[in-house]
């Protein structure tokens, strides 16, 4: 499912890629959040997405301010979006969790 901004689409991501690399913990700032879709401003230079993952046994971090946010744009070509980060852009592709049922079900 495409979203029409990167925030929409981290709201109902469950698990994230970045740069290829599986991003298993993703933070976003929920006061932040909750004003911009009250539809305030926001303050642009806030960091609003936080990002961990291991890089082999290196972890690695990334923190993207409500202004990098909301100038991502989402690239058709790879599926992925293109985020600016502190050292450079960065692809982010924002993935939903697959459950299923252990329930079996009954066979008629």
């Amino acid at each position: 499912m495409t979203h029409e901004n990167l925030l929409d689409a981290l709201l109902a991501a469950d698990m994230l890629l970045i740069d290829d690399l599986h991003a298993w913990e993703f933070d976003l700032d929920e006061a932040l959040v909750e004003a911009l879709e009250g539809g305030q401003p926001g303050e642009p230079e806030a960091q609003l997405l936080r990002i961990a993952c291991m890089d082999g046994r290196t972890r690695r971090e990334w923190r993207f301010t409500q202004a990098a946010v909301q100038a991502a744009r989402f690239d058709s070509a790879s599926g992925c979006w293109k985020l600016a980060g502190a050292e450079g852009e960065h692809a982010l592709l924002c993935l939903d969790a697959v459950g299923g049922d252990a329930e079996d079900e009954e066979q008629e």
